[in-house]
């Protein structure tokens, strides 16, 4: 059985030969046009006058295009229409962009793109928290607010309260393979596109809604990304529909990618947030009321800001019962490049919110912070009933147990709810964090670094424990739904496509996995080719942990669906009941006689039995009203926890992270190996955002840190020198694939661990509160360090 197995990545040998094709590696004809954009040198302002006669007297340059020049819509927005492609006119961020340059090579286009001469009338652009909440600059008329209970009487009647502010910045996705696209026009109109992206669907509706046709007239393909983040699920929109029009204007293929300058420059970042916060709490640390306000800088456009503030809002509780509790988040229009849909989408921020305040009850009240954290933990999972009235009890595999008995649980069971009103039925971060602690050896290390700091004045070590619980589905209901369509062929070899996208997660060796156990085959009689809206139509964007959870229901669906028609025929030929055949070891089994696969196939098409089928899946009992801010968004949650210990240099504020201890729940792995690289990648990236990784805008909106050389990611250096990743022990009492649960999104709030450790660290140099901002750059270190001897 194929399932469970660590197998490795279907491209990992093309990958490490060098072999694996991506958009830009694709061969093309030698009439081929290459593409780029021009773009503004202000932030906000009106262009008064525009002189591209340079531009379109360059070297190699074909054609010059404007707004005006385009055949159909000027949009490229995954939302509400507000993003042209070219400028209409209005300049509302610095790299915006303006005219598009067609020539005969890469460079040439770049070049020439260089040399426009534009005049604006600039205006003073909205930059900051405090300039939009001035000109009332949003993308709805007010914040939106969720609440749970009277907050104002219990942070009134708490016998302890405290006050604070949390800075946390943006974060580049920096995928190793920029955005790019090209398009080969094809007879009648028709267009065929080819694009680094996460949502072949949408890439194929902005297209044919640019050149005017319908979306049958427009097919788009996409073999692998050089990794994605969210940053291609609405960013590579502007470059398809580039090459679209452009092919469809001058005939020829026509191809474009960014540079990663012009890339840092255009597209959108995860959004950065300022989050406020109120908190009434007792002796013990347990929460009675929290009030949080966040205000997120969205950029110009409104792209995907609206969904991702609303998930920042469905995470503002992380693992804790609020019993009552205020969400306001106002969402605030900026002159900046558009924010965008980035791993977590919003749950980090969010999460990051309610993390910050338990380590500061913990300091207000000298305590430990993990055991703040575990006494304001939701109710562990026991016997119960879900919202569509199935009964669970086991939640973990046997040897587990199904409840954890714990001094930490909350006092009553009464209220095991969300703030949005939905039930938490299947927490089991009570065990997950007892197992972490103990195995990792979290309390004699804990006495361990108090004892290093007592006798260290310069370095200082810090220690500290986060939880996670993550909501899986996409909020917009609709989305939540795959396609497939599965082949097999006389031979016994079965051809598989889905809607979902490979960016290097793994996606398309799980998918594999799951139509090998169907059949009973090994991996290699599957070959997953290029996802193709030819193919599968109507496709959700790869995102939000689902591309797993979906398109392997799918895939097993229409598997399933041929497997019972070989089973049907199998049995009229030898006179035996369907369910008396079975698929195992590359055998079928009939009665007392067993054929090969490949034979069990030639047979069935002998017999004039269709080997073909396509598949469909949608997740259940989800539902959601993002106005009301009640409902059930979620399918199910992912759990997971990890501890970082970490040491700084008092005088510097330099800072390394020493150890890591995962242990994190993909429910019954599909493929451990792929389920565990997923999660090192994760908490690296994670704890890149809140570290290393700083994003500079000057007082003119121009982006400082737009290159390699300014933004620092994580290097194999940053990692922690000892890193244990373990998966727990579990399966999805959610029917999800063989009870296997998403990995993509998850493990990347574990990283917080490591901000709460460095934020310990500042600790042990004064008794003042550090107030550790975020990223927790070596600058910002030194400035809590500051601060904590104030």
């Amino acid at each position: 059985m194929s399932i469970s197995k660590p197998l490795p990545h279907d491209a990992a040998k093309l990958h490490v030969t060098g072999q694996a094709r991506y958009v830009d590696d694709v061969p093309m004809p030698a009439t081929t046009l290459h593409l780029a954009f021009g773009v503004s040198t202000i932030a906000c302002g009106k262009i008064t006058a525009i002189d591209l006669a340079k531009v379109k007297s360059a070297k190699g340059v074909k054609a010059v295009l404007v707004a005006d020049d385009l055949p159909f819509a000027n949009d490229v927005s995954p939302s509400v229409h507000d993003e042209p492609m070219l400028s209409d006119g209005s300049i509302h961020y610095l790299g915006q962009p303006v005219f598009l340059v067609i020539a005969d090579t890469h460079l040439n286009a770049r070049h020439a793109a260089r040399l426009g001469d534009i005049t604006y009338a600039e205006d003073t652009p909205i930059l900051t928290i405090e300039d939009a909440l001035a000109a009332d600059a949003r993308f709805e008329d007010g914040p939106r607010i969720y609440t749970k209970g009277d907050v104002d009487s219990a942070l009134s009647s708490a016998p302890n309260r405290l006050q604070g502010r949390l800075e946390m910045g943006g974060q580049e996705h920096f995928y190793l393979e920029g955005q790019a696209a090209l398009a080969l026009p094809q007879e009648g109109g028709d267009m065929v596109v080819q694009s680094s992206t996460q949502h072949p669907t949408e890439i194929q509706h902005k297209v044919a809604e640019a050149l005017g046709v319908a979306m049958h007239c427009v097919r788009v393909e996409i073999r692998r990304m050089g990794g994605g983040f969210g940053g291609k699920e609405s960013q590579g929109n502007a470059l398809a529909v580039s090459c679209a029009v452009a092919a469809a204007l001058t005939g020829s293929p026509c191809k474009m990618r960014y540079d990663r300058d012009d890339d840092m420059m255009i597209t959108g970042k995860r959004h950065d947030f300022r989050i406020e916060y109120d908190v009434g709490y007792d002796n013990d640390g347990r929460l009675a009321g929290v009030d949080f306000t966040h205000y997120t800088r969205c950029g110009w456009a409104q792209d995907l800001s609206l969904p991702v503030a609303d998930r920042a809002m469905l995470h503002a509780d992380n693992a804790y019962l609020l019993p009552t509790t205020r969400i306001t988040s106002h969402r605030l229009k900026t002159n900046m490049q558009s924010a965008t849909a980035f791993r977590g989408f919003g749950g980090p921020q969010g999460m990051l919110g309610i993390e910050r305040v338990m380590d500061h009850i913990a300091h207000a009240l000298g305590k430990d912070a993990a055991d703040v954290r575990r006494i304001n933990y939701y109710a562990a999972a026991e016997e119960t009933t879900d919202a569509s009235g199935g009964s669970f009890s086991g939640q973990v595999k046997p040897g587990r147990g199904t409840r954890f008995a714990s001094a930490h649980s909350p006092d009553t069971k009464a209220d095991n709810t969300t703030p949005y009103d939905m039930p938490v039925t299947d927490f089991i971060l009570h065990e997950i964090t007892e197992k972490l602690l103990g195995d990792a050896d979290y309390a004699a290390r804990k006495k361990a670094v108090a004892d290093w700091n007592a006798t260290h004045a310069t370095l200082k070590k810090g220690i500290a424990f986060s939880p996670v619980k993550f909501g899986i589905s996409f909020t917009l209901t609709h989305l939540n739904q795959a396609g497939a369509l599965v082949h097999v062929y006389a031979d016994g070899s079965i051809h598989l496509n889905h809607g979902g996208t490979e960016m290097g997660q793994g996606l398309f060796q799980k998918v594999a996995q799951v139509a090998a156990a169907r059949f009973g085959v090994g991996i290699d009689a599957v070959k997953i080719t290029a996802t193709d809206t030819g193919k599968v139509p109507n496709t959700s964007a790869t995102a939000a942990s689902s591309g797993t959870d979906l398109n392997g229901m799918a895939v097993q669906n229409a598997c399933d669906i041929i497997r019972n028609r070989i089973a049907e025929c199998l049995a009229e030929l030898h006179q035996v009941k369907p369910d008396a055949i079975t698929f195992q070891g590359d055998q079928v089994s009939v009665g007392t006689r067993t054929l090969t696969f490949a034979e069990a196939a030639k047979t069935a098409y002998e017999n004039r039995v269709s080997l073909s089928a396509t598949g469909f899946y949608k997740t259940p009992d989800v539902a959601w009203d993002r106005i009301a801010g009640k409902g059930r968004p979620f399918f199910y949650f992912a759990y997971g926890a990890a501890i970082s210990e970490v040491v700084i240099d008092t005088n510097t504020g330099e800072n390394r992270i020493l150890r890591v201890d995962v242990l994190h729940d993909a429910g019954a792995s599909l493929n451990p190996a792929l389920d565990i690289g997923q999660i090192e990648g994760g908490f690296v990236q994670g704890a890149g955002w809140l570290t290393t990784e700083e994003l500079v805008w000057d007082d003119k909106g121009n982006l400082r840190t737009h290159a390699p050389s300014t933004y620092k990611i994580p290097a194999c250096s940053d990692r922690p020198d000892i890193f244990n990743v373990a998966l727990w022990d579990g399966e999805n009492r959610a029917e999800t694939v063989y009870r296997s649960k998403a990995v993509g999104e998850p493990p990347f709030m574990l990283g917080i661990s490591a901000h709460a450790a460095l934020a310990d660290a500042v600790a042990a140099c004064g008794a003042t509160y550090p107030d550790l901002q975020a990223p927790a750059t070596a600058e910002e270190v030194l400035r809590a360090v500051k601060r904590a001897r104030a």
